[in-house]
């Protein structure tokens, strides 16, 4: 995510330069997978705007296509439609409070060989459980990214990014950096820019939707799914 001063941080993670302790951490579970048709599971995080109806649209095009998904909601069913709405709800609920909720909902299906995604704030919280997840199969982002620790990790994992270009929440410097830092951590990262689009362009309710960049990127995402590794291969 990129530098805070001067602009209102309504959907980057909260957690700056920090990364979740050890109590937080993701860890594999005897978990065995519900059936061989399934292409991925994926646990796909909302913004900071909340589980809007955006939200289980995707959810509902990935589920189209094969995968399994799940979203959780780390909002208790509030949602908001205004910057300064979405800020309130957050702050309210906390920063730790939401990694739990997004823990303990990724916890029981991590053994799987899950796929982390999100929008925005999600991607954050995404980027986050990925990093910290040895078992973690791949990392889709939409809208936002987080801080990387000096020590992460990773063996090859596929991340991709979709962001609005230009976009004053995920500056080019701040993504030339986070690419770099990702590639060093060992992941195989792929970054996509939607010129003209809006920030959260693929929500049809917020004044940012761009339908055309929409679209694309659930097209080149849906590939990038898709050409995921079989977990049974590693």
């Amino acid at each position: 995510m990129g530098t805070e001063e001067g602009l209102p941080r309504p959907y980057l993670a909260p957690w700056g330069r920090s990364r979740p302790g050890p109590g937080t951490r993701v860890r594999a579970t005897a978990v065995t997978s519900e059936g061989s048709d399934t292409l991925a599971v994926i646990v796909m995080f909302h913004s900071a705007f909340g589980p809007r109806p955006a939200v289980q649209a995707a959810a509902g095009l990935l589920r189209e296509a094969g995968h399994e998904v799940h979203t959780p909601d780390l909002y208790g069913g509030r949602t908001a439609d205004t910057v300064e709405e979405s800020m309130r709800i957050r702050e309210e609920i906390g920063r730790d409070e939401l990694l739990r909720r997004a823990v303990t909902a990724a916890a029981p299906l991590s053994g799987r060989g899950v796929v982390y995604a999100g929008f925005s704030l999600g991607g954050a919280i995404a980027q986050n459980l990925a990093l910290a997840d040895n078992r973690a199969r791949g990392l889709l982002l939409l809208h936002g990214t987080s801080d990387i620790p000096e020590d992460a990790a990773v063996d090859e994992l596929p991340v991709q990014l979709h962001v609005a270009d230009p976009d004053p929440f995920e500056p080019h410097d701040w993504l030339n950096a986070w690419y770099l830092r990702m590639r060093r951590a060992g992941a195989d990262v792929e970054v996509h820019r939607h010129p003209g689009a809006g920030h959260l362009y693929t929500d049809p309710g917020l004044p940012d939707h761009d339908e055309e960049a929409a679209e694309r990127t659930w097209r080149v995402a849906l590939d990038f799914l898709a050409g995921l590794p079989d977990p049974a291969d590693g």
